[in-house]
């Protein structure tokens, strides 16, 4: 004989009744209680979903151009399909070395120095022990970032002007003697883009570590104290262990926009004379779609940087989780 819990446990559920449309009845009627229940918490990220419907997720509807000879007349329904003659045309282009060598260049060396720099900066304000000090030198540090790109480059330029530019006049003691600005030189332009885009970033990026430090537990320091450890080495075996969930998180979404120089800072610090080391894929979508009206083949070249910073955001996921355990997903 069955108990009343048995007999209930073997009774077969509604969804499992009506097949597929039974388990759709039963998740919506699901989802119905919980927004009832939390409607306040999805009315907080409706804004959100709303943005990212509106600005990411429906613009997406043009991508069929990348494969279709668009013709603004014809609209996108009607345009004559091409399939992948756009993605062929760039990577047989005279261009294609060119953009991605400079993009891959500028992308990995931005990385190789903007993912230690601000963990350090965060280390340092962590040593400052008077707390007013501390939060003046961190405000002074994340106040470049409030800087608009034109005016940045706009300061890079007129610092680096022969003659007048008091860091042109730092260089021309340490040897530099050509006529031209720096900005110029082809060779130069990387550590240019590097270097002023870290010094921007760096303090604001510090912030979440600095937020990260605050949450390690003092007695751990106390105990390594009491072991007689180093300063040194109570940053290099408690504080970076314990923030390196943050570090490995924040590394993994830098991974996956290896690809995406944004175009603005370099499009504007680009002249004749170093588009050799200045032309990027960013850049290069842009005179290609807006200047030269080359729709569907910017729209191809965009994709296929997407697809590709797709691919490695998977591969640096896959590699973090196998290594840390700590991963986006």
């Amino acid at each position: 004989m069955q108990t009343k819990a048995a007999v209930k446990k073997n009774k077969p559920s509604g969804n499992a009744k009506g097949g597929f449309g039974g388990w759709l009845k039963f998740q919506l009627h699901d989802w119905a209680k919980a927004l009832k229940r939390d409607y306040d918490v999805y009315l907080l990220i409706l804004p959100v979903v709303v943005y990212f419907v509106i600005f990411a997720y429906i613009p997406m509807y043009g991508i069929q151009i990348a494969f279709k000879n668009y013709s603004p007349a014809l609209g996108f329904a009607d345009s004559p399909w091409v399939g992948l003659d756009h993605l062929t045309r760039f990577i047989n282009s005279l261009y294609f070395g060119r953009v991605i060598k400079n993009t891959l260049i500028m992308s990995v060396y931005s990385l190789i120095i903007s993912i230690p720099a601000p963990v350090i900066l965060a280390l340092l304000f962590n040593e400052v022990r008077t707390k007013r000090l501390r939060v003046t030198m961190q405000a002074i540090s994340y106040a470049p970032n409030f800087i608009s790109t034109v005016v940045m480059v706009s300061m890079i330029i007129m610092f680096l002007t022969p003659q007048t530019g008091f860091v042109d006049s730092i260089l021309r003691v340490f040897g530099y003697s050509a006529e031209q600005s720096i900005i110029n030189e082809p060779s130069a332009f990387y550590h240019l883009y590097v270097w002023t885009g870290v010094w921007q970033g760096m303090g604001w990026s510090s912030v979440i570590y600095s937020a990260a430090i605050e949450g390690v537990p003092v007695d751990m320091y106390e105990a390594a104290r009491l072991d007689g450890a180093s300063k040194l080495k109570q940053i290099w075996y408690i504080t970076i262990p314990s923030i390196s969930p943050t570090i490995i998180i924040l590394a993994i979404m830098a991974i996956g926009n290896v690809l995406n120089i944004g175009y603005e800072k370099v499009f504007l610090m680009q002249t004749s004379l170093n588009l050799t080391s200045s032309e990027i894929i960013s850049t290069y979508v842009y005179k290609s779609g807006l200047q030269q009206a080359q729709y569907s083949f910017s729209t191809m070249v965009g994709l296929f940087n997407n697809v590709i910073n797709f691919i490695i955001l998977i591969i640096a996921n896959s590699i973090a989780k196998r290594v840390s355990e700590t991963s986006l997903w």
